[in-house]
């Protein structure tokens, strides 16, 4: 049965090192999206990463931060309202800097054919796991 309405209230929880994902719509729900909110405590971003497969969509909910972006590397501030883009392939990363938390919705839109070697989100999270040298049973929360 498809699936049309989708709860921010029920996400599944990974808890990465670096900052926290709640899993919104799995890529395996979409034809060509993934969804999840992306949590980042003061002090905390995910690592300098890009991804060739998908362009990014964010839309901050609250808190403020810091994008760093491209090569050279560009810092731009981000705040409650803003939407940013980082096109495939591109080196990213947001930092928080405010004393509360940073909160952001991520679209990802894959460009062409899903990676075939990650067709769920639970298998781009254990290629992560891997790179990072994360634990993918500690990662993997549930709320």
């Amino acid at each position: 049965m498809t699936r049309y309405v989708f709860s921010t209230a029920d996400t599944i929880r990974y808890r990465y090192p670096t900052h926290v994902n709640d899993l919104v719509i799995d890529r395996v729900e979409a034809m060509t999206t993934e969804v999840f909110v992306v949590v980042l405590e003061p002090g905390e971003a995910p690592p300098l990463h890009l991804h060739d497969d998908a362009e990014q969509i964010f839309y901050v909910l609250e808190g403020t931060g810091v994008l760093t972006i491209g090569e050279p590397a560009q810092r731009f501030g981000v705040k409650p309202g803003d939407v940013v883009r980082i096109p495939p392939g591109t080196l990213h990363s947001i930092k928080c800097d405010s004393a509360t938390t940073l909160r952001y919705l991520s679209v990802d839109a894959f460009v062409g054919e899903k990676n075939p070697s990650e067709p769920t989100w639970d298998d781009h999270v254990k290629t992560l796991c891997d790179r990072f040298g994360w634990n993918f049973d500690q990662v993997k929360l549930t709320v």
